[in-house]
């Protein structure tokens, strides 16, 4: 396909109807662009917001004729739309990220591969792929024993899919109960920090950076990113550096988000995100350019905005349908606070560990704005 600009009104097409989703469609249609979501769910939070919202799954012809029909450019929200589906899609209209980066991306047998390859330094880890699969069992042991966390290699998501395990009989019994389909094994590493990079690339190489986040899980769910991360200049200049050579080397075209661990001062890569990402909420509301905006101007072509911060620091919390167990939460302990932002993404219903919104508090200092962003979400529960 050819890359001149999409300017609006053109038509940008969306594969699936998420908050992230949701975000990237509401930038484009204040941008002045048309959009058009498909999503099985007559729910999704981004077909609620969108011009079309084509309730179809992702492979449905007759879905898939109205694309390439309706829309000048078809990007994604997720990792996962069926990658038939987007070469269908590439062979009649322009998609970005590549069918090929989305591919390596929503498998992590792929995504390890992809990284070993071309020098990325990743954790200790081994694929069981078939049933007879015949591991050494001294490489069995360095990556099993003292933990590891067995992941199916699709599909798998905010600790989905994943079993942790002490043992090779623990490991071989997860993989069984994940219904032996192909998984990696990850060592479990003793970490100093878990850090996220996102960056944005366009066609011709273009790349334009966001700050390194702080990231914190709890039962594998991002619970809080930190905004710039606490780390010295040289650490976030690496992890940046690494982000941005991953982009190139799969010949980005999008948002990328990349998870590392640092492990005693040593940057390794976890996973690749191939789309905006949970850690980069934090830029709706103190960058100078969101990174949803930023995926509508990547993936269109045009210029890249400034990345640069607009506040010291933010800290943002995740809302999980854990907080709506007794009753709609009282948000307006969040919205009396000046330096707080709240985002709900319109999901019903609240259900445990599903992600139902964020908030985010600016601040001088990174731990005040965390201490107050954790505060503001125990006091709205009722």
């Amino acid at each position: 396909m050819r890359n001149e600009p999409i300017v609006p009104p053109a038509t940008i097409g969306m594969m699936g109807g998420g908050q992230l989703g949701r975000y990237a469609i509401i930038a484009a249609r204040t941008m002045g662009y048309r959009t058009l979501v498909v999503d099985p769910d007559p729910s999704a939070p981004a077909g609620a917001v969108a011009d079309v919202h084509l309730i179809a799954a992702y492979d449905d012809p007759a879905a898939l004729q109205r694309i390439t029909l309706d829309c000048d450019v078809v990007t994604t929200e997720f990792e996962n739309p069926p990658a038939g589906a987007l070469d269908h899609l590439a062979e009649r209209v322009r998609v970005a990220p590549s069918p090929a980066s989305v591919r390596i991306a929503q498998d992590r047998i792929a995504e390890k591969r992809f990284l070993v390859d071309n020098g990325f330094t990743v954790g200790p880890y081994l694929v069981l792929d078939e049933p007879e699969t015949v591991i050494p069992p001294g490489v069995v042991a360095s990556v099993v024993e003292g933990g590891a966390i067995v992941k199916t290699a699709r599909l798998g998501y905010d600790g989905k899919g994943q079993r942790r395990v002490a043992d090779t009989a623990g490991m071989h019994a997860a993989w069984a109960e994940l219904g032996g389909v192909a998984c990696v094994v990850e060592r479990v590493l003793d970490l100093d920090l878990e850090l996220s990079v996102i960056v944005a690339r366009t066609a011709d190489g273009r790349i334009e950076p966001w700050p390194v986040a702080e990231n914190r899980h709890v039962d594998g769910i991002l619970d809080v990113s930190i905004v710039p991360a606490r780390v010295d200049d040289s650490t976030a200049d690496r992890a940046i550096g690494i982000a941005s050579a991953i982009a190139d080397a799969l010949g980005y075209v999008g948002v990328l988000a990349v998870e590392m661990f640092v492990v005693g001062g040593e940057l390794l890569v976890n996973e690749l995100a191939p789309r905006p990402h949970n850690s980069g909420h934090w830029t709706l509301d103190a960058s100078a350019t969101s990174q949803f905006e930023q995926q509508i101007r990547a993936v269109c072509g045009v210029g890249l905005g400034r990345t640069t911060m607009t506040a010291p620091s933010i800290a943002m919390v995740n809302l999980l349908g854990d907080l709506w167990a007794n009753g709609t939460p009282d948000w307006s302990v969040v919205l009396d606070e000046p330096r707080a932002k709240l985002h709900l993404y319109g999901k019903s219903p609240a259900r445990r560990g599903r992600k139902m919104g964020h908030l985010t508090v600016t601040s001088q200092v990174a731990t005040e704005a965390v201490e107050r962003a954790l505060d503001l979400r125990r006091r709205c529960a009722r």
